[in-house]
């Protein structure tokens, strides 16, 4: 029998009673989306426009699948999304999806299976490490992943596309940001309502893909 301390117990506690009393939990479920996290998705691209009809889109990190829906109904008809996690995802009727380890190799060559000879108008990336609590392990997994995306990008995005993804301030984000700065016309950073106030992420939204 695992014993589990009051003071973890009572936090377990108070995190369920917040995920509950959530206004974007309780209106995810009314509007049939997965995660609060689409209203994350919805908010930036009100202000910044990301999707249009047709556009190939790949989403990084994606289970349970909130920002696949919303892309996936943002780009129709004629587009694509193309959607990977480490964990399994529930079928989202369009959406291709590939369940893997994005840090291996074998999850890679499938996506780059999937997209064929098609260019990639838009990645989107909400990949977050589980996290232990200590900056000094979190801050460097987060980045690895973050690099990765960035790398991703690099290879696949046609020139003029854009990447958005899920940062966290720290160890290498100023050297993110240099390199972002290089690579594209613009960037950007949002914090939507949707973020809990006490979540140090933040969402990069790098435009215009240089040549």
């Amino acid at each position: 029998m695992v014993k589990v301390s009051k003071n973890k117990s009572k936090s377990s506690q108070s995190w369920l009673k917040e995920h509950r009393d959530d206004i974007y939990v309780r209106q995810s479920k009314v509007d049939g989306y997965r995660s609060r996290a689409a209203y994350k998705l919805l908010e930036i691209n009100k202000k910044d426009h990301l999707f249009k009809k047709g556009m190939t889109v790949v989403d990084l990190g994606a289970a349970p699948g909130g920002w696949s829906q919303v892309a996936y109904h943002m780009v129709q008809p004629g587009g694509m999304v193309l959607a990977t996690d480490i964990l399994a995802m529930d079928d989202i009727p369009g959406v291709d999806f590939v369940q893997g380890d994005f840090t291996e190799t074998s999850c890679l060559d499938e996506l780059l299976l999937k997209l064929g000879d098609r260019q990639v108008d838009l990645v989107i990336s909400d990949m977050a490490p589980n996290i232990s609590g200590m900056s000094e392990i979190d801050q460097p997994r987060a980045m690895h992943l973050i690099e990765l995306a960035v790398d991703f990008a690099e290879n696949k995005l046609q020139t003029g596309g854009s990447l958005l993804m899920k940062v966290f301030q720290g160890e290498g984000f100023e050297t993110l940001l240099k390199q972002l700065r290089a690579d594209y016309h613009s960037v950007l950073s949002r914090k939507p309502d949707a973020s809990r106030a006490r979540s140090k992420e933040i969402y990069l939204l790098a435009r215009g893909k240089k040549a």
